[in-house]
């Protein structure tokens, strides 16, 4: 398997770089600027956002063909029908728990190599990806376009897919296999801290 080209990684450096700047931008220009800059930066700016939609790249990479494309373009799409939701104000409850645990599930698949059917995956992934489009949609800002906040927090998903895909082609090498499931545990835990945030156990 090939290493990964510096281009792919500067990306990946790139991406998380962008991360602290990620609330400055988000609240700056108006319309069609506003939408898709706020669209763009709102999964940066969140990192229960942030890191279940690396680890759907991650585990995509894990699983291989034709897991590695099909649960990055699942996930995004759906993403974008519960963002709509969102924008339209239609009720859905337990929101914020439901990101808290997507981040629990997905980095436990990672961390445990997890291989259930692919349709099991996309569905688990597809329904995670409704209460993470909902949350973007709710946020849409007041003066935004909304078309232009989907196509930002689409794009940015997609980026942070593939950055967990790149990450994820370690598992060619037994040491970078445990690599990816580390990461995958260190998600679960961030989702753990999120889920007790959520429920008010934790501030």
């Amino acid at each position: 398997m090939k290493r990964l080209r510096p281009n792919a990684t500067a990306l990946v450096a790139f991406l998380f770089a962008a991360i602290p700047l990620a609330p400055a931008f988000a609240h700056t220009g108006t319309g069609v600027s506003l939408g898709l800059l706020s669209g763009f930066m709102h999964p940066l700016s969140g990192a229960d956002h942030l890191v279940a939609m690396v680890a759907v790249g991650l585990w995509g990479a894990q699983l291989g063909n034709p897991a590695i494309w099909v649960l990055p373009v699942t996930f995004p799409l759906v993403m974008a029908v519960g963002g709509l939701l969102g924008v339209l104000g239609v009720p859905l409850p337990a929101v914020e728990p439901v990101i808290a645990v997507s981040g629990i599930a997905l980095g436990l698949m990672v961390a445990l190599s997890a291989r259930p059917p692919l349709w099991v995956a996309a569905v688990m992934v597809g329904v995670f990806a409704i209460f993470h489009g909902y949350a973007h949609g709710r946020e849409l800002p007041e003066a935004a376009d909304a078309v232009a906040y989907a196509v930002g927090f689409v794009g940015a998903t997609g980026l942070l897919h593939l950055s967990g895909i790149l990450i994820g082609v370690l598992v060619g090498w037994e040491a970078g296999a445990r690599v990816v499931r580390a990461c995958g545990a260190a998600i679960g835990c961030v989702g753990v801290y999120f889920l007790l945030a959520a429920v008010g156990v934790i501030e």
